[in-house]
C-alpha cells in the first residue's frame, strides 16, 4: 500500500462517488479504479460496494478509512511543519464546504490555488455545517464554511456573507396571479415544509424564530440532503426554507419561486472556521485569506432567484 492508494481510497469513500472523486483528485477515473483495486488486492478485502448510486464501504472499509485518514493527516501535517520553517505555503490544506456554498467557490477556488499557490495542495471534502464544525475539531479539515456555527472552545469563527432566509415553493403556472417577494414568518403555520433533520443549523435557526413568534411550523417530512430537497420542491411535494444561494447552486431556479422571510427577518450568517487550538501554518493564513476574497467576491444570489 502506498499514500496515493490511501488517498484515492479515502476521497472515494469521502464522496460516494469514483466520478467525483477523480474531478477532484483530477486524474482520470480509470487510473483512479485502478488505484483502489490495488489496494483491495494488496490488501486481500473489499473496501467499497458499488452500486447504481456510487460506492459504499464495507466493514473493512471503514476500519481502513480511520486508519488512512490519520496516516493522510499526519503525513500532510508533517509537510506542512516543513514549510512553515521556511515560511512557505507549501503541503496540503483540507477545507469543508456546505453543497449550496461549494458548488460556487469550488472552481475559483482550485483556479486560485493553482495560480497563487502553485507549491500547495487543497483537498475539498463536502457535508452539512454541523459535521464540518466537528471535523474541523477533530482535526479531519483544517478550514471550513459553516453556517450560524454553534459557540465552540475548539472553533474560532468569522463572519463572511449574512443571507436571510427564504421560503422556497414551486414556480406557479403562469395563469395565476405573481406572488410577493416577501412572506411573514406568520404565515408559514399553514405551509407543508421539507426541512433538514434537527441538527442542521438553518432548522434550529427557523424553529427557534418560530417558536418565540408562537408559529407551529407544519413539518410534512425531514430530508438532510439540500439537492434532494429542492428536487422535492420542484416535484410540487413540498415547500423549503433555505438561504437564496441553495436555489442558485442547485440549477433549477428557473422552477421555483423565492421569498425572503419578514417580520422577523431570519439571518443565515455564513463564517469562516478554523480550529482555535491549533496553530495556523502560512498554507492555512493564504487558504483562508482566499476564502475570505472569493466569498466578498461572490454576486448576490437574490438577485437571480427572487419571484417574477
Amino acid at each position: 500500500m502506498n499514500l496515493r492508494q490511501l488517498e484515492s481510497f479515502v476521497r472515494v469513500a469521502e464522496l460516494g462517488s469514483f466520478s467525483k472523486a477523480a474531478r477532484v483528485l483530477d486524474i482520470a477515473q480509470p487510473a483512479l479504479s485502478r488505484q483502489v483495486r490495488l489496494l483491495e488486492t494488496d490488501l486481500h478485502e473489499t473496501l467499497l460496494l458499488r452500486n447504481g448510486r456510487g460506492v459504499s464501504l464495507t466493514p473493512a472499509g471503514r476500519r481502513l478509512f480511520e486508519h488512512a485518514v490519520q496516516i493522510l493527516q499526519q503525513v500532510a501535517q508533517a509537510r506542512a511543519d516543513l514549510g512553515a520553517q521556511r515560511d512557505a505555503p507549501v503541503g496540503q490544506v483540507t477545507i469543508g464546504m456546505p453543497p449550496s456554498i461549494g458548488r460556487r467557490l469550488t472552481q475559483p477556488l482550485i483556479e486560485a490555488f493553482r495560480s497563487k499557490l502553485p507549491r500547495a495542495r487543497v483537498t475539498l471534502i463536502e457535508g452539512l455545517s454541523a459535521y464540518i464544525a466537528e471535523w474541523i475539531a477533530s482535526g479531519r479539515a483544517d478550514l471550513g464554511l459553516v453556517y450560524n456555527p454553534e459557540p465552540s472552545a475548539a472553533l474560532e469563527v468569522a463572519p463572511l456573507l449574512r443571507e436571510p432566509l427564504c421560503l422556497v415553493q414551486p414556480r406557479p403556472p403562469r395563469s395565476r396571479r405573481v406572488l410577493p417577494d416577501t412572506v411573514p414568518l406568520q404565515e408559514l403555520r399553514d405551509v407543508p415544509l421539507i426541512l433538514p433533520e434537527r441538527h442542521q443549523s438553518l432548522r434550529r435557526l427557523l424553529e427557534s424564530q418560530a417558536t418565540m413568534a408562537g408559529v407551529p411550523l407544519r413539518i410534512d417530512c425531514e430530508v438532510s440532503s439540500i439537492p434532494a430537497i429542492i428536487d422535492l420542491v420542484c416535484a410540487r411535494m413540498g415547500n423549503a426554507v433555505l438561504n437564496a444561494s441553495a436555489v442558485v447552486a442547485s440549477g433549477r431556479a428557473a422552477e421555483l419561486v423565492v421569498r425572503r422571510i419578514v417580520r422577523p427577518e431570519l439571518p443565515s450568517v455564513l463564517c469562516l472556521a478554523q480550529s482555535a487550538t491549533k496553530p495556523p501554518t502560512p498554507l492555512t493564513r493564504e487558504a483562508r485569506r482566499l476564502l475570505i476574497d472569493l466569498v466578498a467576491r461572490l454576486p448576490a444570489p437574490a438577485r437571480k432567484a427572487r419571484s417574477r
